[in-house]
């Protein structure tokens, strides 16, 4: 059935996002759904006829733009201790794994040479966008997630290159032609990618720095500078523009002269259509058939990758570095094929069938790739939270608690979650109020949590959730702001204003705001003014005979209820927007400035004075 144009691409649309949406609620891998719904679509959409000779450079445009946002995710201070690792997982890693695809696509799957080696060099890179979503689900310890960071993202454009480089050589036929032409396009890939995507990087600071242009247009500025400069790049040596853009985004991170997190937002949101829709056209490319039809060795070579050639490579590229023997098992696990793989494999594929190279089964390769995604993405996708989990690289739902501010009832309030069991945090850039916390024995950083900076230092290893605590509303709404991004906006948490509304002058918007904690009234200084008057933090167990109702009744206007912790050590602050109703064999962390005096006290309750 022959779709209209504009019902095929909104169901490019419709059928990415339903996938995302489907991953997330059954915390899958997106790609592996988006796969699968590209397949299932494919006789329908039938990719090649929708977009014609556009479907190639569209790609080409797509990859380049998720390529950059990658790169903005990349600091390099993490380099002072990851540096080396990283740098020998790219090459040295990268060797081995191209050598084992290789020699295997040769021997068992019957392929030229030749081909095997393009094949092998497409197969080099690991799919940042696999990884990055699967570290947010995972989110490992800080080591081991940078790691895999940086080597997703750099190895992109390096394998893409390296696969050029093989091209170029099988175009060239002689050896001593294509030793001439693989040097000639090293060098214009280098100097081409290099000075181009820093131009670009300069150029749009510079723009931005001396408000040329205005705040509604930065983004999309922004979007034109980096198509701009991966099309250059392509026109001066083809291929050379993802090593463009990676270096213009790596730039752009780490510059000091202008703030760019509102269009890193932008690209974060262009980055999720932009795989999906991308995933759903290539897999449309293909039909389960071509991936089924594959020889049966096919399983095989996918094997010698997983089982071989990446533990292999993690242990040579690791040797003599400070990673413990989890945090390299880890590694070795988690080598996920992404959307890069995909969109050079069939562009290769598509050059190769219509070239007079006069190679055969230059068909397989698209599909022997895609065979490598699918099988990669479910395995490293299913297996990576559960063996982070056993190597306690990682928790399934991290419950400990970043707190701003270390004044007075804060620690008090980290020092009873702490005696609870769950990791907690302060971060405050008052050094009196630092001292006193690493004094009562509470982790704490020093420094102001909004700085990229502190980004950078602050391990949220096992932290899941972030409590606003300081006196300043603003300060509060910008870190909720910030930490949303990573937590997620149903676990960054800050103190209402009391009074302010967002409609109110002077109000900060709901949108810039965290979710209010306690109650309406609960302000910082309403609860200051309590611990001030001898309040303290109470734990009440609930029993059937004394449940909440009637602790609400004992105690009143009394206490303030702040957290309840359920088993299986599991922690929920009240908000302003919910309502919990903790269960007999909870326990409620409340606030009391006065205890009454009940008939029948509730069992095991002890209070601890701030």
């Amino acid at each position: 059935m022959d779709l209209p144009l504009i019902v095929a691409l909104a169901s490019i649309v419709v059928l990415g996002m339903g996938a995302q949406w489907l991953s997330w609620r059954l915390r899958l891998p997106s790609i592996l759904l988006l796969l699968l719904f590209g397949f299932a679509a494919g006789p329908t959409l039938r990719p090649d006829e929708l977009f014609g000779d556009l479907l190639l450079p569209l790609v080409s445009l797509s990859v380049g733009l998720i390529l950059f946002e990658g790169g903005m995710s990349l600091r390099l201070s993490e380099l002072r201790e990851i540096g080396a690792t990283v740098r020998n997982l790219i090459l040295v890693g990268g060797a081995v794994t191209w050598v084992v695809s290789a020699a295997t696509g040769a021997l068992w799957l019957g392929l030229d040479v030749r081909l095997a080696l393009l094949l092998g060099a497409i197969l080099v890179v690991t799919g940042p966008t696999v990884i990055i979503p699967l570290l947010r689900q995972i989110r490992p310890s800080r080591s081991v997630s940078s790691i895999l960071r940086w080597e997703g993202i750099l190895i992109d454009p390096i394998g893409a290159t390296l696969a050029l480089l093989v091209f170029e050589a099988i175009l060239a036929g002689e050896a001593g032609a294509a030793a001439t032409t693989i040097v000639i396009v090293i060098l214009k890939t280098l100097a081409a990618g290099g000075l181009l995507g820093a131009a670009g990087a300069f150029s749009l600071t510079q723009t931005l720095k001396r408000f040329f242009i205005p705040d509604f247009l930065q983004s999309p500025a922004a979007l034109a500078v980096v198509l701009a400069v991966f099309v250059a790049a392509n026109q001066l040596q083809e291929g050379s523009g993802l090593l463009a853009v990676t270096v213009m985004g790596v730039l752009m991170a780490n510059q000091r002269s202008v703030e760019i997190r509102h269009i890193a937002e932008f690209k974060e949101n262009l980055q999720v259509l932009l795989i999906s829709g991308l995933f759903i056209v290539l897999a449309a490319r293909l039909s389960p058939a071509d991936v089924a039809g594959l020889p049966l060795p096919s399983l095989a070579f996918v094997a010698a990758l997983v089982l071989f050639a990446r533990p292999a490579g993690v242990a040579l590229a690791t040797l003599g570095s400070k990673l413990s023997w989890r945090e390299r098992l880890f590694l070795a696990c988690v080598a996920p094929r992404g959307i890069v793989a995909a969109a050079v494999a069939s562009v290769f594929t598509l050059r190769l069938t219509e070239s007079a190279s006069g190679l055969e089964r230059a068909e397989l390769v698209a599909p022997i790739t895609f065979l490598v995604i699918i099988v990669t993405v479910a395995l490293y996708g299913l297996s990576a939270p559960i063996l982070a989990r056993r190597l306690k690289l990682a928790q399934p739902d991290p419950q400990g608690v970043l707190i701003l501010g270390a004044h007075s009832w804060a620690r008090a309030l980290a020092a009873q979650l702490q005696k609870e069991g769950f990791t907690v945090l302060l971060a405050d850039g008052n050094w009196a109020n630092v001292s006193a916390a690493r004094m009562e024995g509470l982790n704490v950083y020093y420094g102001n949590v909004l700085s990229e900076q502190a980004e950078a230092e602050i391990d949220l290893a096992g932290i899941g959730r972030l409590l606003a605590l300081s006196a300043n509303e603003g300060i509060n709404s910008l870190a909720c702001m910030q930490f949303a991004h990573v937590l997620g906006r149903a676990h960054v948490f800050q103190l209402p204003s009391g009074g302010s509304t967002p409609t109110a002058r002077g109000g900060i918007a709901r949108r810039l705001q965290g979710r209010e904690l306690f109650s309406p009234a609960a302000t910082y200084w309403h609860l200051s003014g309590l611990f001030v008057q001898g309040a303290g933090l109470k734990r009440t167990d609930l029993t059937p005979e004394f449940d909440f109702e009637a602790f609400r009744k004992h105690y009143g206007e009394a206490a303030v209820p702040l957290a309840v912790v359920e088993p299986g050590a599991k922690l929920r602050f009240f908000t302003v927007d919910a309502d919990l109703h903790p269960q007999p064999g909870h326990a409620v962390l409340s606030l009391v400035k006065a205890v009454p005096e009940a008939p029948v006290a509730p069992p095991e309750a002890a209070a601890v004075n701030a």
